[in-house]
């Protein structure tokens, strides 16, 4: 081995050591701070508290040094994956990445939509492209703004699973199947339109709901109470019972309409419903133990929207 990858190797030994250092020094204080905050009798920062609080502390210490571990496997972690696109790694450059995409994406869509050709006359394919793109950017913004601890690449629900890769594919097939065949069939009209306001509806259900449930929203359903862990009944929450749900269901029967997809519409209404169906009857399961009557006052007025679903 060279003595240049000795230096370079024994450079990035330094520079970890230095970055570790660095995250437990702000530990430290963080550890300080915390102490002295709820201890507002104390006149000077000390790491030893009285006996009487010496559990809590230990709480303290035990949980920032959770953190600082995190944050350690986190820097390791990206130092791992430096310079890797499209690996799955939560790293910054596969973000913003996946954020830049989307972005030209949906700004393609809008444009293709607005400057399609009349030989063409498909502009629901960009306007499906635009809607499609503007979805998981939502999703990952809702996560940033709201619950920042659980934020990953993952949040963009991009890699949501083989079987929601699987739908969107089988719906873009059967547009450009009868396109080919059947160009007539697509012609944008009132179908189209309507499909239109159906996707915008739902979207704004959803985006809405994920904004008034703020922290208390997650893509994952929670098999535990947390302390901060409410009952939301305020905004579309007083109106729509599980909103974010109804928001998805009709965001993806518009998107079959705006495509003129009727064999997709069909699968996608029995999916949808089977799917739903399901995952609110063990949310609701959940929701019921978590705050009891508080749930079932709230679900006895409180309807879905969505078909054979009360």
């Amino acid at each position: 081995m060279s003595s240049d990858a000795i230096h370079s190797i024994d450079s990035d030994n330094s520079t970890s050591d230095v970055e570790d250092h660095d995250i437990e020094r702000r530990i430290e204080d963080r550890v300080r701070y915390r102490q002295v905050h709820n201890n507002s009798s104390a006149s000077t920062i000390k790491l030893v508290r009285p006996s009487s609080t010496h559990s809590t502390n230990n709480a303290t210490t035990a949980h920032t040094m959770d953190e600082f571990q995190r944050l350690k496997q986190q820097r390791a972690q990206l130092r791992h994956h430096n310079g890797k696109l499209f690996d799955g790694s939560n790293s910054p450059q596969n973000i913003s990445t996946y954020g830049f995409l989307l972005g030209i994406i949906c700004g393609g869509g809008i444009v293709f939509a607005m400057m399609c050709e009349p030989k063409w006359e498909i502009p629901q394919f960009g306007l499906f492209l635009a809607a499609l793109a503007l979805f998981h950017f939502l999703e990952y913004l809702a996560t940033a703004l709201f619950n920042p601890d659980t934020l990953t690449l993952d949040s963009y629900l991009i890699n949501h699973s083989p079987h929601y890769h699987a739908a969107h594919a089988a719906a873009l097939l059967e547009f450009v199947i009868e396109y080919y065949f059947l160009s007539s069939w697509k012609s944008f009209g009132l179908v189209n339109y309507f499909g239109l306001i159906l996707v915008i509806i739902g979207q704004s259900s959803r985006t809405i709901a994920m904004f008034s449930a703020r922290h208390n929203f997650s893509h994952h359903i929670a098999d535990s109470k947390d302390e901060d862990h409410v009952l939301v009944t305020h905004g579309i929450y007083s109106i729509i019972r599980h909103p974010s749900y109804f928001g998805f269901f009709w965001w993806a029967i518009g998107i079959q309409f705006l495509l003129l997809n009727p064999i997709c519409l069909a699968l996608f209404v029995y999916w949808l419903h089977r799917f739903f169906d399901e995952r609110i009857a063990y949310e609701e399961y959940t929701l019921l133990r978590f705050f009891g009557d508080e749930w079932t006052n709230y679900k006895a007025k409180t309807p879905t929207w969505m078909p054979l679903i009360p």
